[in-house]
């Protein structure tokens, strides 16, 4: 019997940003990601299989990030996206030799190297289709890959049932049409998970009550076994905090959601897995690792030899330089010595082996059973945030193969090798700052929704009435919009600042699209011709917002069985 259970579980995930041409705010950011994190973290896969040790990562890929990555443009921009890269390290090169800097020199090959390579893998070893080859290692057994809200929606916040079985139902499908069976798990886009009970509309002053379903209904209905929370909610903490007191619709809504919620008599483990009344089961991530892994304060990354993220030599953006003694100052960053920064990996992976062990040996001793620990990221934090990571988790799992006391299992596995032995109810929430809603309902972006539930319902109407009519066409094309404006990305960047501007111009974008089309499938329901000008609007709108070719209209209508 093993000491205890390791899972990893990656979230992978971008919004739709392919067709929006090349910016810092753009198509770059799929580039980045592809270069950065996913291309070095097949590589780590295929090296640690080379050494006969197979993860068993839990790899969530959106099917919303699947459908760019399949996107014959993506291939074509990313290719040429690492040629440039290339010849700006090139470039760097030939300014560092002529100024007699000889380590810089090299720094800067290092680069045109590490490009190259991505480049070759990408055409010669993957043919160009990244899904393709996460699914090869998922077919060899080394990974099980998940699901994700279609969009990334934020499930407690659509405003109609039909909207959260959209989100659902489009996962299921689209995870069968890239991976061939249904998915065993999914991780819900921010970890936000609601219960069933009498919801309104936080932003519409006056809106009636109803009764929503939960979220675990929603997936048990399409065949979905499993899911993330943080470790709060199985806890059955009180996450609200202050923010109730900054937008009282959030307090109202934590009201309301609280009296279908009976707080557990005795205290739960996020060392454990539990089942809810559908048959789900949900797992936890530990805060343990969470700090060590993720913090650029207190945790691995930050380490004073590894690459610094901030810090990049343009035109090219290139970084050359280490996070250093001094983290806040960029003018006082040293350069990066690779050498020196890949010796402190394989003592990172070996702490984090004793802490992993330490804390399953404490809950082995206290419950007499081995525990389950999950520790969960998004995927770019290896590679993009953190440049060392994906060797970092290569020795990690070397390590852990050479202990032997810890089992590494994907969500699956987990299931079927200890199922949960309780039953719970969970509470609202999710893993955003606060625990709860905040950072995407709050008094910045509170307008969005105020936006995006007439159109939920004007979908629902259009699902029902117009989708096997004449207006089929733009009915399918309103429904893409409306899914792209529920990506949460939205909210989240207008609240953090982070390419706020961007996320504003993007949600309207889709909402005024969205809003013209709706418009338009009126007018052709009732048999009008379209009009040139609308049909121009069309043939745009179907090439620049192009995911999902095979999405159903009648997705959203209240009788869909």
């Amino acid at each position: 019997m093993p000491l205890g259970r390791f899972q990893l579980c990656l979230h992978s995930h971008m919004p739709y940003v392919l067709s929006h041409g090349k910016s810092p705010h753009g198509t770059d950011w799929l580039h980045e990601s592809a270069a950065e994190c996913y291309l070095p973290l097949l590589r780590t896969l295929k090296r640690l299989a080379a050494d006969g040790i197979s993860p068993r990562w839990t790899v969530n890929i959106t099917p919303i990030l699947a459908e760019q990555l399949r996107d014959p443009g993506f291939a074509q921009g990313f290719v040429e996206y690492c040629r440039e890269k290339e010849a700006a390290a090139m470039a760097d090169a030939e300014a560092f030799r002529r100024s007699g800097d000889l380590w810089m020199e090299g720094l800067a090959s290092f680069w045109h190297r590490i490009f190259l390579r991505s480049r070759r893998d990408f055409e010669d070893l993957w043919n160009g289709d990244l899904v393709g080859a996460f699914g090869q290692m998922q077919a060899a057994g080394h990974i099980e890959i998940i699901t994700c809200g279609a969009t990334h929606g934020y499930q407690p916040l659509l405003g109609t049932e039909e909207s959260c079985r959209a989100q659902i139902e489009l996962a299921r499908d689209s995870y069968r049409q890239y991976f061939g069976h249904t998915p065993g798990g999914i991780w819900l886009p921010e970890c936000a998970y609601r219960p069933r009970y009498e919801w309104k509309s936080p932003v519409e002053p006056g809106a009636t009550p109803f009764m929503r379903a939960g979220t675990d209904e929603w997936l048990a209905r399409y065949g979905i076994d499993y899911f993330y929370v943080d470790s709060h909610m199985i806890r059955g903490g009180v996450p609200l905090g202050t923010y109730g007191a900054k937008f009282p619709q959030l307090a109202e809504l934590f009201a309301r959601s609280s009296r279908y919620f009976t707080p557990p008599e005795d205290a739960r483990s996020e060392y454990e897995s539990y089942a809810l009344a559908t048959g789900v089961d949900c797992f936890a991530r530990d805060p343990e690792t969470t700090v060590k892994v993720w913090s650029g304060e207190a945790g691995y990354p930050g380490d004073e030899y590894y690459l610094e993220f901030h810090k990049q030599l343009y035109p090219g953006r290139h970084r050359y330089w280490r996070i250093s003694q001094n983290k806040a100052d960029l003018g006082q960053k040293q350069p990066y010595r690779p050498y020196e920064a890949y010796d402190r990996i394989v003592a990172h992976a070996r702490d984090l082996v004793d802490v992993l062990k330490s804390t399953l040996a404490q809950y082995r001793g206290a419950q007499d059973r081995p525990g389950l620990l999950t520790a969960m990221y998004d995927t770019e934090l290896f590679g993009h945030w953190w440049w060392e990571g994906p060797e970092f988790l290569y020795h990690l799992y070397r390590e852990l193969a050479a202990d032997g006391s810890l089992e590494c299992v994907s969500g699956s596995d987990a299931q079927s090798e200890a199922p949960p032995r309780y039953e719970i109810p969970l509470p609202e929430g999710s893993w955003g700052e606060g625990g709860y809603h905040y950072i995407w309902l709050n008094e910045e972006n509170a307008w969005t929704w105020k936006r995006l539930y007439p159109a939920e319902r004007r979908m629902r109407e259009m699902s029902a009435s117009m989708a096997n009519g004449p207006a089929r066409r733009i009915v399918t094309q309103a429904g893409r919009e409306l899914l792209l404006a529920e990506a949460s990305d939205w909210q989240f960047l207008i609240s953090t600042w982070a390419a706020r501007d961007y996320a504003e111009l993007r949600f309207t974008d889709h909402m005024e699209r969205f809003e013209r089309l709706a418009d338009m499938a009126v007018w052709v329901h009732d048999r009008a011709p379209l009009a040139e000008e609308d049909e121009a609007f069309l043939e745009e709108c179907e090439t620049k917002d192009a995911p999902f070719a095979n999405l159903d209209p009648e997705l959203w209508s209240p009788v869909r069985a």
